[in-house]
């Protein structure tokens, strides 16, 4: 799988319904995690981002928060920012447009039931970044927002090292950048290197991470 680790800017704006970026005047970043809440991994993360007193935005899977309902309601506990990421990770560019906004619909569901009603999140990031126009704007048209990314960790690749993925980071985030990890079984050993070191990195260097 192929990915830019810094989104092009002919990329943003062919895509301009998309938002890649949150452009400010103030040094605001957006941390983003997709994929969980899984156990143990997401509890982690919560904890490390407890630390720093950092909020982020958590684009769950809705198979995931039905099978870990108390870990995704300590996500919410925490003052964390919830977004869909589908409810079995489809990757839009293989699903016909009524499955994958059936698909969504049923993360959209479980975010509600497991909120006890307290959130109906309007924010969509599609699974693998892949998502096919008529689907965006289908999804646009019930009102989210589909929120793609300026950098990406690449931590959910084995193949590259903790190190690779820390500098895939740090020596690509500027004012606005939307920022995506993964609180995933498979990204921890990257994850468990780079948080850290991004989040000390990043405030030394006066950055504010703020939700979307």
């Amino acid at each position: 799988m192929s990915f830019w680790v810094k989104t092009n800017s002919i990329v943003k704006r062919l895509f301009f319904n998309q938002i890649w970026d949150i452009p400010n005047t103030e040094k605001k970043i957006f941390l983003t995690f997709d994929d969980g809440p899984t156990p143990e991994i997401t509890e982690w993360v919560l904890n490390i981002l407890a630390t720093h007193q950092i909020r982020a935005t958590f684009f769950c899977i809705g198979h995931n928060i039905e099978k870990h309902p108390k870990l995704f309601k300590k996500v919410l506990a925490a003052g964390h920012q919830i977004g869909n990421h589908t409810f079995n990770h489809l990757k839009g560019w293989k699903t016909d447009n009524t499955t994958y906004i059936r698909n969504a619909k049923a993360c959209e569901d479980a975010i509600i039931k497991y909120s006890d009603g307290k959130i109906d999140s309007r924010l969509f990031r599609p699974p693998y970044g892949k998502i096919k126009p008529s689907q965006s704007r289908l999804l646009r048209k019930q009102g989210y927002k589909i929120i793609m990314w300026d950098v990406i960790s690449m931590d959910f690749d084995k193949t590259i090292t903790p190190e690779k993925c820390l500098q895939n980071v740090i020596e690509n985030v500027e004012q606005g950048s939307i920022i995506v990890c993964h609180d995933s079984v498979k990204a921890f050993g990257n994850l468990e290197y780079l948080l850290p070191k991004v989040i000390q990195n990043l405030q030394e260097r006066g950055f504010r991470f703020e939700v979307l």
